[in-house]
């Protein structure tokens, strides 16, 4: 399933509460661990795309049809820019510059590939009975950046 984005920052609300509704329909309940990190990778990746871009953008989820057994959920946001993100480091103090590292963070698995003239940045969240915080989720997630921020231009 996808959401056409445009280049607008109110965009990123629309993003989030298209999402939420996609979750309910799976079962994934929204006080879920899974849907709360979800939402903040939905916010995260299209901020970027909205942001950095200028350009409309599509937001693709795959999302479990049975909410019951361990499963992936599959997050991508295409855009327009044929760029790659960029490492930024963020000083303590600056207020943006960290949403990939966030990504990086939360995600069990990140990337981006070319797609057409542009690019897609893309995440998987593994959803499993182990608490995310454990050293292994389910299918061995990488480990995070330690400081770095990137931005997608």
């Amino acid at each position: 399933m996808q959401l056409e984005i445009r280049p607008d920052p109110t965009e990123v609300g629309r993003a989030r509460r298209w999402t939420r509704s996609r979750l309910a329909v799976s079962g994934i309940a929204a006080d879920e661990p899974l849907a709360e990190t979800l939402i903040l990778l939905v916010s995260e990746l299209v901020t970027n795309a909205v942001v950095h871009t200028g350009c409309p953008a599509v937001l693709r989820l795959s999302l479990p049809e049975g909410a019951a057994e361990p499963s992936t959920v599959r997050l991508e946001v295409a855009d327009a820019s044929d760029r790659a993100p960029v490492p930024r480091c963020a000083d303590g103090d600056a207020t943006g510059g960290r949403g990939l590292a966030l990504v990086d963070g939360l995600a069990d698995r990140w990337g981006w590939s070319p797609e057409g003239a542009g690019k897609s940045i893309w995440c998987e969240l593994d959803r499993c009975d182990r608490p995310r915080g454990d050293e292994a989720s389910c299918l061995g997630g990488v480990p995070a950046y330690e400081g770095l921020a990137f931005e997608t231009v």
